[in-house]
């Protein structure tokens, strides 16, 4: 019975590395962290910007494992949500970039103009179904 355990644990563990890994390797391989700090002219700064999202990904999944929180306050929780959707932005933006979807986009939608008002329509739109999803009790399926 206990090696029955001590194999799902070594498969969890396992399978969590893995994964774990792959994100990693997909957001080094796009280039996020150097185009933010070229961007922001933060050069210096990139080994902290690494470190500070492996910490943020161990965080993240021993809260998820262990399922304990901190009681960090609603106005410390808006800005960790705030720095988290920053992330994905930019994270959407250098996929979006590497693979060269705009000059597709612009292309084969035909549009010349008004691609800036296309992609804030585009962060509208997530931002208000993010807050639909976050503020409206049951407007998700559990």
């Amino acid at each position: 019975m206990a090696l029955k355990y001590f194999l799902y644990i070594l498969m969890g563990l396992g399978g969590g590395m893995v994964i774990s890994g792959a994100v990693f390797a997909f957001i080094a391989i796009i280039g996020v962290v150097p185009r933010i700090a070229q961007k922001t002219k933060t050069n210096s700064y990139i080994m902290l910007y690494e470190e500070g999202i492996i910490i943020g990904g161990i965080f993240g999944a021993s809260c998820l494992m262990a399922n304990w929180y901190l009681p960090i306050g609603r106005a410390a929780v808006a800005l960790l949500m705030l720095m988290v959707g920053i992330f994905y932005g930019c994270l959407a933006v250098s996929l979006a970039e590497v693979l060269d979807v705009m000059p597709v986009l612009t292309r084969r939608g035909g549009l010349k103009r008004g691609l800036k008002y296309f992609i804030t329509a585009l962060a509208a739109g997530k931002l208000i179904g993010s807050l639909l999803y976050y503020f409206i009790p049951g407007f998700f399926i559990e």
